[in-house]
């Protein structure tokens, strides 16, 4: 008699201690944002370790020229979305703009991210003020995706969407800062738009793992927005991006090409770097 092949055996649920687990290997974490339960479940089915719900949302899907304008209503129904796809990788979401601006604000954003929206991480940008934020949350067992570098909520302080960390000056506050939100409780940090030389020397540096977005080669993971990863953003794509849909015949096919990039090493290369 015909004996039907074995079911693979799903993988473990990500969470925030298999992540570190993983750095301390030197296995590449994946990750890339996702607005709605479909992407979800497409990322989910190949094998991406940790989905973003970022305000990068109000841009790619709202149309707007910033992240700014999300509020947390919003990030909560696309957080609450992508949950209902999602089954093993880690959710993340990101707290919207001036959600986070003192302790008080950012617990009642952060208490309805994670019990309306279903997300296990929660995502706020900055150090310095940020840091009281940072160590309430910890300390109320809330767990914390920090995020440095080219901070998007920031734009207009910045003056735009600059490489941030270049001048020496700069890299050694970015170096204090990401010590000082590790120090304060985050679980993650995301680096973005910064030298890739800076983004190694800060993630050997950090018992928690980092994850590069045009941060180079060197972070313990990669991010990519979905739109950038599929080639659909409109204009011309931000240069630590690339389509992967290009020569694949489906969405499923992408974003399992990018996962095997990034865990190769193929993914960010040179060209994507600063």
């Amino acid at each position: 008699m015909y004996a039907q092949p074995a079911a693979p055996a799903p993988r473990a649920a990500t969470t925030v201690t298999r992540l570190r687990e993983m750095k301390s290997r030197g296995e590449k974490i994946v990750s890339v944002t996702a607005y709605d339960a479909g992407f979800g479940a497409q990322a989910d089915a190949a094998g991406i370790d940790m989905v973003l719900v970022g305000d990068s949302l109000g841009m790619v899907v709202q149309g707007h020229p910033s992240t700014l304008p999300v509020t947390v209503d919003q990030i909560v129904y696309h957080s609450a979305c992508v949950a209902r796809g999602v089954r093993q990788a880690l959710l993340v979401t990101d707290l919207p703009f001036m959600s986070y601006r003192d302790v008080p604000t950012a617990l009642a954003s952060s208490a309805r991210v994670i019990a309306e929206g279903g997300a296990a991480v929660v995502k706020l940008e900055g150090a310095g003020w940020a840091l009281e934020v940072i160590r309430a949350l910890s300390e109320r067992d809330v767990a914390v995706c920090a995020h440095l570098g080219l901070t998007p909520q920031s734009v207009h302080k910045l003056g735009g969407y600059r490489v941030q960390g270049r001048e020496a000056a700069a890299a050694e506050q970015l170096k204090a800062d990401a010590l000082a939100v590790e120090q304060a409780g985050a679980d993650l940090l995301v680096l973005e738009c910064v030298p890739s030389a800076l983004a190694a020397e800060i993630t050997g540096s950090l018992r928690i793992p980092t994850i590069g977005i045009g941060a180079g080669p060197d972070c313990d993971g990669q991010v990519l927005v979905l739109h950038d990863l599929l080639g659909i953003t409109p204009g011309r794509p931000p240069r630590f991006a690339k389509n992967f849909l290009a020569g694949c015949d489906s969405v499923a096919a992408a974003l399992t090409a990018y996962a095997d990039a990034v865990r190769s090493g193929a993914f960010p290369g040179p060209e994507h770097g600063f």
